[in-house]
């Protein structure tokens, strides 16, 4: 990550990458020791829980993703959407991903934290921007004031996809003058960059794990590409320190 230095914490047989920075705490799970956070199984619900205990956290806030552009405050409630903000202490909002992008945001003079899923398709409908808009609209953040921090993802060293998404990329006036595509492969990570320095974020403040969930050999990860049906799940998220 440029900019940052990157702690490795462990937890039991588990490795979490961390970043402390103003007044929060930004969580990327690992899939070392068989972490997985899928909250389809009753392993990734017992994990979820542990969460409280290994991060002194009152409530963990996520939600059932549709790879949407939808954005919720949190409430205590697992929404269907694939954005989640909050200003609650003691409260860590995430999400699951498996080659995804995981999104962090902190609105460091607001104290405001926000947890966004940008596949494809939400990566597309500008999730990322809406979670700016929402930061705004609900909480009267001014993106000159927002930290991003982007987690490991199937990058463009690997994210291959068909003509027809690459059309949907090329064709979108944001992206289509930006080489979001290279050789076949989608650059989601600056599809993403691209929206939130249009919403008026500084290009200093985004920083990136530059970490792919497919080829890299440093870190154990889930990759649903690679694994399909036998992937796990990672979890991503935010919190405000006391």
């Amino acid at each position: 990550m440029r900019g940052d230095v990157l702690d490795i914490l462990k937890i039991d047989n588990y490795e979490f990458i961390k970043v402390n920075k103003n007044n929060a705490a930004f969580i990327f799970s690992t899939a070392e020791g068989k972490l997985n956070f899928n909250k389809s199984t009753p392993e990734g619900i017992k994990n979820i829980e542990a969460l409280k205990k290994w991060f002194n956290l009152k409530e963990i806030g996520f939600l059932d993703q549709i790879h949407s552009d939808t954005i919720y405050i949190y409430d205590g409630i697992v929404h269907q959407g694939d954005g989640i903000i909050t200003n609650k202490k003691g409260v860590g909002i995430g999400v699951f991903t498996a080659d995804c992008v995981p999104v962090l945001m902190l609105d460091e003079k607001k104290q405001i934290i926000a947890a966004v899923h940008s596949g494809w398709k939400g990566t597309l409908n500008k999730i990322a921007s809406s979670a700016i808009d929402r930061m705004m609209d609900e909480y009267d953040s001014n993106p000159e004031d927002i930290l991003v921090y982007i987690g490991p993802h199937n990058r463009v060293c690997c994210y291959e996809v068909g003509r027809e998404v690459s059309a949907e990329f090329l064709q979108d006036p944001l992206y289509g003058t930006d080489n979001v595509i290279v050789n076949g492969k989608l650059d989601l990570e600056k599809c993403i960059k691209r929206q939130l320095v249009n919403k008026g974020v500084k290009e200093y403040n985004i920083q990136a794990v530059e970490i792919c969930t497919y080829c890299n050999c440093e870190y154990e990860l889930h990759s649903y590409r690679k694994s399909k049906e036998f992937s796990g799940r990672m979890f991503s998220f935010v919190y405000l320190l006391d």
